[in-house]
């Protein structure tokens, strides 16, 4: 199913900031590499987002390449960054206590009001729970941990002396102050059609999914579902798609090339590979499905030819 939407109208871009190096660079390097980059999509491109994960997950990434934490990097970003908005993509719920998150994030709301997204998932790499000593319960466990670590951040952005009594995580007349003016959109990671997509209708603003159109597709079949049982609007969850490989070039060849040797590539379904023309024609594509933001990582970066030509020759038919 999908929705009629104005395609000239409806999408916003957001650049996928690299939280390790692809290219052999160092931590140093990569940090030069990325803000390169910000200084030529800041004011151009709506947000950027970071990923949380201290490990690389890539394929061909060795395990000791050097991976950014998530938090720190963003929040400094954010301040050298303030014309975009700024979230991530997304918080792995078990690895801060709720109340302490809610907390960060509304300091980050207070020193810059209306530019964070709240995004937030329940956590999939077993791997990196192991080695930093996270315990791994089975999916249906780390779905109801995020709905609750959800419904603390909430309570605690909204009132004040909340206690709250989970199954997993509690609070006890915690005060949180100042609260985020204005709050920030809870943005919802995951494609967990039974239970996960239940927690989107429930609690978020916006949802992040990826994959293929058709996968996608099928997933907000799904939400719709979810939300008419809950008694939620659909329309008013706004429903975001990342981007792991964005291969842009003046031809069709050159950017397949690009593709096939990111370590990011998966499917061609999955990503946008082609001239400015055909990338264009595969975004109308999933604005056509009801997408209204995309969180996109090139494949050429560290080089910004490709981030370059889709500023210039793709996102004006969006503006």
């Amino acid at each position: 199913m999908t929705e009629e939407v104005d395609v000239a109208s409806r999408m916003a871009f957001g650049w996928k900031v690299p939280e390790f190096p692809a290219d052999g660079s160092d931590h140093a390097a990569l940090f030069r590499q990325t803000t390169a980059t910000l200084d030529l999509v800041a004011g151009r491109f709506d947000a950027a987002w970071v990923t949380d994960h201290v490990l690389p997950w890539a394929r061909w990434q060795a395990v000791d390449t050097p991976v950014i934490e998530c938090w720190t990097t963003l929040t400094f970003l954010a301040a050298r960054y303030p014309r975009l908005r700024w979230g991530a993509i997304v918080l792995c719920q078990s690895y801060r206590n709720p109340a302490l998150l809610a907390k960060m994030v509304a300091n980050l709301c207070a020193l810059l009001p209306g530019q964070v997204i709240f995004g937030i998932g329940a956590g999939w790499k077993e791997d990196e729970y192991r080695a930093y000593g996270y315990d791994f319960p089975r999916p249906a466990v780390r779905i109801r941990q995020l709905e609750e670590t959800v419904e603390i951040v909430k309570r605690l952005w909204a009132t004040d002396a909340v206690t709250y009594e989970g199954r997993h995580y509690s609070v006890r007349d915690a005060h949180l102050n100042p609260k985020p003016d204005p709050l920030p959109p809870i943005m919802i990671g995951g494609g967990g059609e039974q239970l996960t997509l239940r927690v989107v209708a429930r609690h978020a603003d916006w949802w992040n999914g990826g994959g293929t159109g058709e996968t996608y597709a099928h997933k907000l079949d799904v939400l719709r579902g979810h939300c008419a049982t809950v008694g939620r609007d659909y329309d008013a969850i706004k429903k975001t798609w990342q981007c792991e490989c964005v291969a842009i070039a003046p031809t069709r060849e050159e950017a397949e090339q690009l593709a096939a040797a990111s370590p990011f590539y998966t499917d061609a379904a999955a990503s946008l590979v082609g001239t400015p023309a055909q990338v264009i024609a595969q975004i109308e594509a999933w604005a056509a499905l009801g997408v209204s933001h995309m969180q996109l990582r090139f494949a050429d970066f560290p080089r910004t030819e490709g981030i370059r030509l889709f500023m210039d020759e793709v996102m004006p038919h969006f503006a």
